[in-house]
């Protein structure tokens, strides 16, 4: 069990079962391929607004000896991002900026928008210059050093797994480990699997891999998620998203961050970009919105921390009662919910891992569940996803085909491509193989056919997924007419922008059965 759940009175006998806190952090790669309303700025406003607060609330969280606070993942594509000279360099000017953006609001009247902002950024800078400017990788490491988190690892892309050639698959699972032994000095044991999706046989992928846990959502174990599950016949365990709990917190009708007095993530000041509005009501139109009133939130934080706590012990006796033995609970959530999305939720973050133990509810990571026998009978788990529908259709729907084909097709010409070059190297390590593989595992990213699925910046995202396809058929062509000085000055070019892995060797890519 963990042994950080208290900090004052051991109560942990009062409730039985753990609960277990995942949160899954992931961006796909947005460095020099665009800045506004989609592209750099995007990293930029999550890394304010979600990375340093969740980190700096994890460091104050282990100062207070708390241990196994939570299963953290962080994707490679994203880890490559917060260690990124270019990345960080930008993150640096965004957050100057931020702050005069945040003296402009107060210089135009808006005093009590501009201190808050001010307040914030400054501290944001602060904290970036201390701690951050060598990169995220040692920011990370001191709270996995500290047993503070579980980390969870990913392929290095995030690619939606079950559509994607086995070889790769496999490829992108182990460099992806790799990569984040290479940071962190820790190789994950447990994965948050790209957008949960699972088709059977990855688990003997999972398992030659290393990997011993990985989570689904709750329905892939028909709605029964009170203890992992051994998948198959594989040593390998699934933990299901507890969809009762996890939804009072994220829920387009009802989360937390809907509620009045939180600020509206939508209507902006078109003058400084800063949100100068409360939520206020869900019919109600931007400009009629209430003024933000920070201490406002902070009332409401406190409500929804206790409501929280109390969902969690009842659904803990509960579920415990149905099933016979101790439960688990586990919420799950992309990390950029809080702070990115919803501003108090990094302060909800704090609260609730404080007053979960003070109620006596046991707080552990995935990896702890697992050790403390919260596994049950082995499923034989379907094809799925935490995506509409729970299925596929968000990745392999109507809308998105023409992605589905443009996929398949950069992977099958990466792929006979590398073979054939394979056969005329001399075992040296080749930068033109190297950048091919690299394009074609950015093409590929789960985010693209997402967000055409949800008509969230489609353009730019189908854009992304044919830029790199572009990229994979012009390198693959020189190669191909034997134009060699072409496809290695294609290849610089290339990784001019997208240099991310600078480790990634081609020649670790299984040869074609």
């Amino acid at each position: 069990m963990s042994e950080n759940s208290s900090g004052g009175a051991d109560q942990r006998s009062t409730v039985p079962g753990q609960f277990t806190l995942v949160l899954h952090s992931h961006l796909p790669w947005l460095a020099h391929h665009g800045r506004w309303p989609v592209g750099e700025e995007w990293l930029y406003q999550s890394w304010a607004s979600s990375y340093l607060p969740l980190a700096k609330v994890l460091r104050t969280l282990a100062a207070e000896g708390r241990s196994n606070l939570l299963s953290l993942g962080i994707t490679p594509v994203l880890a490559a991002q917060l260690d990124d000279p270019h990345s960080l360099s930008g993150m640096h000017h965004w957050l100057g900026n931020w702050r005069l953006r945040a003296d402009e609001a107060s210089m135009s009247g808006n005093t009590a928008l501009g201190s808050h902002e001010h307040r914030l950024a400054s501290e944001a800078i602060a904290d970036f210059e201390q701690r951050w400017r060598h990169g995220a990788s040692p920011v990370w490491r001191e709270l996995i050093d500290a047993q503070a988190i579980e980390l969870l690892g990913g392929p290095l892309s995030h690619p939606f797994q079950p559509l994607l050639d086995p070889r790769l698959r496999e490829f992108e699972l182990r460099e992806g480990l790799a990569d984040a032994r290479q940071r962190w000095g820790h190789t994950p044991a447990g994965i948050w699997a790209p957008e949960c999706g699972f088709t059977p046989g990855m688990e003997k992928g999972y398992a030659a891999a290393g990997v011993t846990h990985f989570m689904v959502d709750g329905p892939a174990l028909r709605g029964d998620t009170t203890v992992g599950r051994p998948v198959w016949d594989s040593d390998v365990v699934a933990f299901g998203r507890d969809l009762q709990v996890s939804y009072r917190v994220w829920s387009p009708k009802s989360g937390y961050p809907g509620q009045s007095a939180y600020r509206d993530f939508h209507h902006y000041d078109h003058a400084t970009g800063l949100k100068p509005s409360r939520v206020t009501g869900k019919t109600v139109a931007g400009p009629d919105k209430a003024p933000y009133d920070p201490a406002l939130a902070a009332e409401a934080v406190r409500r929804d921390v206790g409501d929280f706590v109390a969902t969690v012990r009842e659904r803990l006796i509960s579920e415990s009662e149905r099933i016979g033995r101790p439960a688990l609970v586990v919420a799950a959530f992309d990390t950029e919910l809080f702070g990115h999305w919803w501003h108090e939720g990094p302060q909800w973050l704090e609260q609730v891992l404080r007053a979960l133990p003070e109620a006596g509810v046991t707080v552990g990571t995935l990896a702890d569940a697992r050790a403390a026998g919260y596994v049950g009978e082995p499923v034989e788990l379907a094809d799925s996803s935490w995506g509409s529908g729970k299925d596929w259709r968000v990745w392999a729907g109507d809308q998105v085909s023409d992605l589905v084909a443009l996929n398949s097709e950069v992977v099958r010409l990466a792929l006979d491509t590398l073979d054939k070059m394979r056969t005329h190297q001399d075992g040296l390590r080749d930068p033109v193989a190297d950048q091919l593989l690299r394009e074609a595992i950015l093409a590929v990213s789960s985010d693209w056919a997402f967000m055409v699925s949800k008509d969230s910046a489609a353009g730019y995202a189908r854009d992304r997924a044919h830029q790199h396809a572009h990229a994979v058929r012009e390198i693959a062509a020189a190669v191909a007419a034997g134009q060699l000085a072409k496809a290695t000055q294609l290849a610089a070019g290339w990784y001019a922008a997208d240099g991310l892995f600078p480790a990634l060797d081609a020649r670790r890519l299984d040869a074609a059965s």
